[in-house]
This record gives structure tokens, sequence and C-alpha cells, in this order.
């Protein structure tokens, strides 16, 4: 009687847990079919910049936080900061070294935020001055 009760408490438990499973893999699934299309939806610029926040696993804001800085800033002010946050983190000097790569990954992300930036400008200018050499006139004729 035992081994029975032990096998309909290992089928139930096995029963549950697929189910349990199955749900929280419909779940997902969902939740990709309606997060995948953020680059479409909001266009080629948010698409890299949230793979920027996927790559780095830090978003922008976070970053110009830990700099103390603002997503405008001069990149002087923001090496400033870098640098100060830094050196003042030094595992040699009693700094935490969590912090201090922290602050590394902060500047990173802003650097590479302002490198997609000005990619994409290139991307944006190219287009125009194309369309500028297309629709000159013609020399006057003689």
């Amino acid at each position: 009687m035992s081994a029975r009760l032990i096998a309909q408490l290992v089928v139930s438990l096995g029963t549950v847990v697929g189910r349990a499973f199955f749900a929280a893999y419909k779940q997902a699934a969902a939740n990709a079919a309606a997060g995948g299309g953020a680059a479409a939806r909001g266009g080629a610029k948010e698409g890299a910049i949230d793979a920027l926040t996927r790559k780095t696993g830090m978003s922008i804001e976070e970053a110009c936080q830990i700099l103390n800085v603002s997503k405008e800033a001069e990149l002087e002010k923001i090496l400033k900061n870098y640098e100060h946050l830094f050196n003042v983190n030094e595992t040699a000097k009693g700094g935490s070294f969590y912090i201090q790569s922290k602050v590394v990954r902060a500047k990173e992300r802003i650097e590479m935020e302002r490198a997609e930036e000005a990619k994409q400008a290139a991307k944006n200018e190219q287009p125009q001055q194309s369309e500028n050499n297309n629709h000159s006139s013609p020399p006057p004729s003689s």
C-alpha cells in the first residue's frame, strides 16, 4: 500500500510541475511576442539603444546616475566624474571594487550611447547628401 501511495504522490507532483512549467512557458512566449517587436515599434534608434541596454546590463539613466551627470553632459564632465569616482573607490585606498566596476561600466555605457548616436546621425546625413546631389540643377546650356 505504501508503494502505491508513493507512486500516486510522484505522479501528482509530476503533473503539477508539468502544468506549472507549461503555464510559465506559455506566458514567456506571450511576453516575447508582445515585446519582440520593440525595435519595429519604436524605430531603429530605440531598438539599437535597447540592444545596448541588454548588452551592458545598464540603462543610460542608470549610467548617468552612477556618474552623477545628465545625458547631455559634456565629455570632459563625464571623464572628470569618472576619474574621481574611480580613484575614490580604489581597493588599495579601502574603496569598493564593486562600485569601481560599476563606475567603469557606466562610463562604457555612456560612450556606447554616444557612439550609437553619432552612427545614427551619420546614417541620416548620407541620404540627405545623396538627395541634394540628385536634385541639383543641370548646368546652363550655352
